[in-house]
């Protein structure tokens, strides 16, 4: 992970940011009058509220509706205090393709802006870095150690395939710009690119040339940066491994920083991914293989380990085989997850091989003078311990405030994970992101359930930072159709499942109505393979392009594919329902095929019911239907992304018109009006009003 800076800064100078940003921001101001940008009074609104947040450094939590232009209203007043301040500004984002926009385009405009107006040219040389997990890039180091290794004759370690991807990978980062592994395609084989990424020892500013390291090049760059953008995954991932400036010392990630996360919506659910354990029968086996592997006899302790390390290993994935397949056998044939309740549940026969492994691994370090060879091996030893940690941590239910559950996953259902979480990760953020004398901004189109922030600041435990709501400038009642079908079919009691052919009869109907493409929304993955599976011939017969979540491409080639095809139809679930920004014609209509409630089984929902109903509460009333509210709006607000797009909203879930507490999904939609149709109607009313 990259390293931190060393930078220790300068006191701000109160008082000036604000007149600044105000200047840029206002009716006739700059943004206006140099770069013919439209004056948006919720923009203005939203730039002095961050001026204000990172000049006095208390928290800021700001939902700016679609459209206010969210992305400028932050990047220019941080900026501004950076330079000003010689602070760094940490930008974190949820998707990549939110990070290219900053990167590209945002940025950009900041740099023209400040080159254009005189007293702002002092901010025109700003340095931006993006940082990644350091496992992410290719060390040029350890690439050309493995080069040798292969070329040297040693096949036991590269056979044909793999010394062929290196080759290929060699060639690759010649003439790659930031040695990042998304950049190559098809991506490199996993053994390969374990021999050769920065995430080790040995790729350190002792062995390695920052002119040709893409990692060590990297991390000069995010020293140097006024401007460092991650994602929320990197973030959390490095507060999680104690990252954070210590101390009384200000700063989140960096020393003396101040933190914008955008997309901050995400938050809570990747905080409490990364706050806890996930640990499989898959990494455990494959970080022993890495050091030997009996089969083929290669590994990082071919040509240094004995007979004795061998041993070790293989009693260790001996035990490894035997702990996971118990659990495997005991608690997971008939479902794929399961909450463990109770301490030592089971017999840790895993930690004690592991130890041992480790401890051959600590005498190997010790007779080797191959320096290299050292930094490999503690790496792995390091890799190891913390295995042994999290399988004793686990069984002991040693995590306090944590759910714990036992999940099965992969293609054939073989990989077995031991998983916890916190039960609530408002105590942590408050500690890491809003106690650390520094400001924290979080901004998103969706903090709210439309009505009020309270609840996502008791969420992130950001109850103590200031909170403000500007709702989009787009005209929705005059750019949105609404439409609910009325006699949708209710979801069966045990069955949890919509009549597909029902869903499918909508989803085909109405997608063949517009002219552009059409989004389906989603809530279970068993929907829209079923749906899929009766809509494939239809929509090839009619020439509609069709991509499927899960079935096709990732989620950005997705979202790709379906923006350049104009009228295709997308299925998607999970993270379809944010993030997804294609304007224009080729999205003019959204599906929501059911309200986006929980699965209220998962360990996690179950735990925190249990405890809402332990402070008096209704977890129907105060979880299930917010954070239903919130993700319903996310999935509306796929819809108009630009001030020109206009399209259909059709909801084919009934409930939102007979049950009471359908009220609430409509009060948090942008527009008032709506219309009921049937399969009898449909016809009718979407000729008298929809958009086509």
């Amino acid at each position: 992970m990259i390293g931190l800076i060393e930078n220790n800064g300068s006191a701000p100078v109160a008082g000036y940011l604000m007149p600044l940003v105000e200047g840029i921001f206002k009716e006739g101001g700059h943004l206006q009058t140099v770069l013919q940008l439209d004056h948006r009074p919720q923009q203005c609104a939203m730039a002095l509220a961050v001026a204000d947040s990172i000049e006095s450094g208390n928290p800021l939590l700001f939902e700016a509706g679609t459209g206010v232009g969210k992305s400028l209203a932050y990047l220019i007043p941080g900026l501004i205090h950076a330079i000003s301040t010689e602070r760094p500004c940490v930008i974190s984002s949820h998707t990549i393709s939110l990070q290219e926009q900053i990167r590209s385009k945002d940025l950009k405009i900041c740099r023209d802006l400040f080159k254009a107006v005189p007293e702002l040219k002092p901010y025109a040389s700003f340095k931006t870095a993006l940082m990644v997990g350091r496992g992410n890039y290719c060390c040029t180091t350890r690439l050309n150690n493995a080069l040798k290794d292969a070329q040297n004759g040693q096949a036991d370690l590269f056979p044909n395939d793999e010394k062929n991807d290196l080759i290929r990978l060699a060639k690759w980062s010649a003439e790659s710009g930031n040695g990042v592994v998304q950049e190559l395609s098809p991506p490199p084989l996993p053994n390969v690119w374990d021999a050769v990424n920065a995430d080790s020892s040995t790729c350190s500013r002792k062995n390695c040339d920052p002119a040709a390291c893409f990692y060590q090049r990297a991390r000069q760059q995010v020293q140097q940066a006024n401007c460092v953008i991650v994602n929320h995954s990197l973030l959390f991932a490095l507060i999680n491994a104690g990252m954070p400036p210590g101390g009384e010392q200000p700063g989140i990630l960096l020393p003396d920083d101040f933190v914008i996360l955008d997309e901050a919506h995400r938050i809570p659910a990747i905080a409490t991914d990364h706050f806890g354990i996930h640990l499989s029968n898959y990494a455990v086996d494959r970080a022993l293989k890495r050091l030997y592997n009996p089969r083929n006899k290669r590994g990082a302790l071919k040509k240094e380990g004995d007979h004795y390390d061998f041993a070790a290993i293989e009693e260790a994935l001996a035990a490894n085989h035997e702990f996971f397949s118990y659990l495997h056998d005991t608690f997971l044939t008939k479902d794929s997850i399961r909450r463990i309740h109770e301490p030592e549940f089971c017999e840790n026969i895993l930690s004690g091989p592991l130890k041992a492994v480790t401890e051959r691994l600590a005498a190997r370090i010790q007779k080797t003078d191959d320096e290299r060879q050292q930094d490999e091996l503690r790496d792995h030893r390091k890799r190891l311990l913390g295995y042994c940690d999290a399988v004793s941590g686990f069984i002991a239910l040693a995590e306090e405030g944590h759910v714990h559950w036992l999940e099965r996953g992969g293609k054939k259902g073989q990989i077995v994970s031991l998983r916890s979480a916190p039960l609530h990760v408002a105590p942590t953020l408050r500690e890491t992101l809003f106690s650390r004398h520094t400001a924290a901004v979080l901004t998103s189109a969706t903090l709210s359930d439309g009505q009020k922030l309270d609840r996502f600041q008791s969420k992130v435990g950001a109850e103590a930072a200031e909170a403000q709501m500007e709702s989009s400038p787009f005209d929705y009642p005059n750019h949105t159709r609404l439409f609910i079908a009325k006699d949708a079919p209710l979801p069966q009691p045990g069955a949890g499942r919509l009549d597909l052919d029902y869903l499918a009869n909508m989803i085909a109907w109405c997608s063949r109505r517009v002219a552009g493409g059409t989004l389906v929304l989603f809530t279970s993955h068993l929907d829209l393979r079923k749906v899929r599976e009766r809509n494939a011939d239809f929509f090839k017969k009619i020439n509609r392009p069709l991509f499927a979540q899960g079935l096709d491409h990732g989620r950005s080639e997705l979202t790709r594919r379906f923006a350049e095809a104009g009228n295709g139809v997308l299925f998607g679930t999970d993270s379809f329902w944010t993030g997804v920004d294609v304007p224009g014609p080729a999205l003019s209509q959204v599906i929501i095929t059911r309200l986006p409630f929980e699965h209220p089984g998962h360990p996690v929902s179950e735990a925190r019911s249990e405890d809402c109903r332990m402070q008096g509460g209704n977890p129907f009333a105060d979880i299930a239907i917010p954070d239903a509210v919130v993700r319903f709006r996310q999935g509306v607000g796929r819809l108009i992304r630009r001030e020109s797009d206009r399209g259909n909203i059709v909801v084919l879930d009934s409930r939102i018109l007979t049950k009471p507490y359908g009220r609430h999904f409509l009060d948090a939609l942008p527009m008032r009006n709506y219309e009921r149709f049937s399969l009898q109607n449909r016809e009718a009313v979407f000729n008298e009003s929809a958009f086509v």
